[in-house]
């Protein structure tokens, strides 16, 4: 779609959505500029096309899943930006900046970042920056909010994006609370001519909460001084760069137009370099944390996301008065995205670990307490039990709906112990399923082990549909599960019932 022109040698990029118009602030307060824009949204990888579905169905926008997966990208207009934070599939938000769909990039790397450096001064950054504006006065009315913090130790406040050189990557944490307290319209968002000074300021601003131009007696005080940083990730193996090198030379350019301090860990804004083979997408962050961190305070050894716990909800289609089961919860991950989400069915989570027990129960009533301080309903159908995996405490045909996470055989258990466990839980959820309308969404990284136990049980379980997701490095599978019309105890499996489960190897 887009190819570099044979006059002037530039990019051609892909058309952003710029439609203006004038429209009355939801508030009454005043009349405010309403643009259209391309908002791009980072996804657990595997749930591209559910996060899609999700976008259609509560913001009415027709959403394209990017090459790179994991990424999904969709037009709004700006009035519908609180909505997009409150998208339970995606991770991250970020509004586009420009999009170029086939990057002429040059066979060397110095003039590769050197198109990198003149491709800053030439972006369309102005409806990106008033999106970037209007999310910060929403984040502001929202309250405290987290902001990114760097590793402790030395800060690298005020620093060249040029003095980088081939520093590490940054590793960004989140683990202090802060409150927007600038005033959004006396930001420098225009570009300026370059002054003295290194990054384009005196040595005087270093020390400033927000680089804020120093004030002169008599004089009205200046726009006070964005502090970025550049992000890049890339994926391609034929690019004569490293990341870290476009990410240096790119924000170098953008300080150099913009006049903004560069700040690797207590930066306002975060300029979003996304390299994928020969797709590039400049974006800004709209947001500083992932979304998929608004559940658990209790953390356990493996923790599920939020997101991907809505991924695999999503799958299995909860309906009304539905009894859904986590016989392995863990934190009450799932369950507990399930009672916020699909109120109208019921949750049991349960575990055979005491301290899993109680991490799901205090997850419960965090919620519960948040729910409160914001004067919603506090309750949620949702309730807690130890119980025996392979012994569950419930009635035969009971359960709608069984959703969990079982052990992958890596941080939890070990892939010996997978093929004692897997045979009897898998059998013990077809007991208390319905027949003929029962589901389960199985997530596991032992595939091998879970497919020769389903095999087993052809009479109780139908293998329905399988989506491969990307969980913390591992390759793993979210299974759906079909239960049959096969009545438990009366099926040709339950004849092994007892039986080793072994694996066996002819050699010819």
């Amino acid at each position: 779609m887009s190819s570099q022109d044979s006059s002037e040698g530039q990019q051609c990029p892909l058309a952003v959505g710029v439609e203006t118009s004038s429209q009355s602030a939801s508030d009454g307060e005043t009349d405010c500029e309403v643009i259209t824009v391309t908002i791009g949204a980072t996804v657990p990888t595997g749930f591209e096309n559910t996060a899609a579905e999700e976008v259609q169905e509560k913001i009415g926008a027709d959403a394209t899943i990017s090459k790179d997966r994991g990424r999904i990208y969709f037009q709004i207009t700006t009035d519908k930006l609180s909505q997009v934070h409150n998208l339970r599939s995606v991770d991250n938000l970020f509004v586009v900046v420009e999009e170029y769909d086939n990057y002429q990039f040059k066979d060397s790397k110095e003039e590769t970042l050197e198109d990198l450096q003149k491709l800053a001064s030439k972006l369309p950054w102005t409806n990106a920056l008033k999106v970037w504006k209007l999310n910060t006065s929403l984040k502001k009315k929202r309250g405290p909010h987290r902001r990114p913090q760097g590793p402790k130790g030395k800060g690298r406040r005020g620093r060249n994006f040029r003095d980088r050189g081939k520093a590490n990557k940054d590793v960004v944490e989140t683990d202090t609370m802060e409150t927007v307290t600038v005033e959004i319209e006396k930001l420098q968002l225009e570009p300026q001519a370059p002054t003295t000074g290194q990054g384009g300021g005196s040595p005087d601003l270093e020390n400033s909460p927000l680089g804020e131009q120093q004030e002169v007696e008599g004089q009205e005080p200046g726009p006070k001084v964005l502090k970025f940083r550049v992000t890049c990730s890339r994926a391609g193996d034929k690019h004569s760069f490293s990341s870290n090198e476009a990410a240096r030379d790119f924000g170098g350019a953008v300080q150099d137009f913009f006049q903004w301090k560069a700040d690797m860990t207590k930066f306002d804004i975060e300029v979003l370099l996304n390299i994928h083979n020969v797709e590039v997408v400049i974006g800004i962050a709209l947001t500083e944390e992932s979304l998929h961190r608004r559940n658990i305070t209790h953390f356990g050894p493996t923790t599920l996301r939020s997101t991907l716990c809505y991924g695999m909800l999503r799958l299995s289609k909860p309906q009304a008065s539905d009894v859904i089961l986590d016989p392995m919860c863990g934190t009450g991950a799932i369950p507990l995205e399930g009672a916020i989400e699909w109120q109208q069915a019921f949750y049991l989570a349960g575990d055979n670990n005491d301290m899993a027990v109680s991490r799901t129960v205090n997850n419960i009533c965090h919620i519960q307490k948040k729910r409160l301080d914001k004067c919603s309903t506090p309750g949620l159908p949702i309730d807690t039990v130890q119980w025996d995996l392979c012994h569950l405490p419930m009635r035969t045909n009971s359960v709608d709906i069984i959703i969990t996470d079982m052990p992958f055989g890596k941080r939890m258990g070990s892939r010996k112990k997978n093929w004692d466990l897997y045979p009897p839980c898998l059998r013990e959820m077809a007991r208390v399923s319905r027949p003929g309308s029962g589901k389960a969404v199985i997530l596991t990284q032992d595939k091998k082990c879970f497919q020769k136990a389903i095999s087993r049980m052809g009479g109780l379980w139908r293998k329905h549909h399988t989506v491969w997701v990307n969980v913390g490095g591992l390759h793993a599978g979210v299974f759906l599960l079909k239960r049959t019309a096969g009545i438990f105890g009366q099926t040709p499996e339950d004849c092994l019932k007892g039986k080793p489960f072994l694996s066996f190897t002819v050699l010819l």
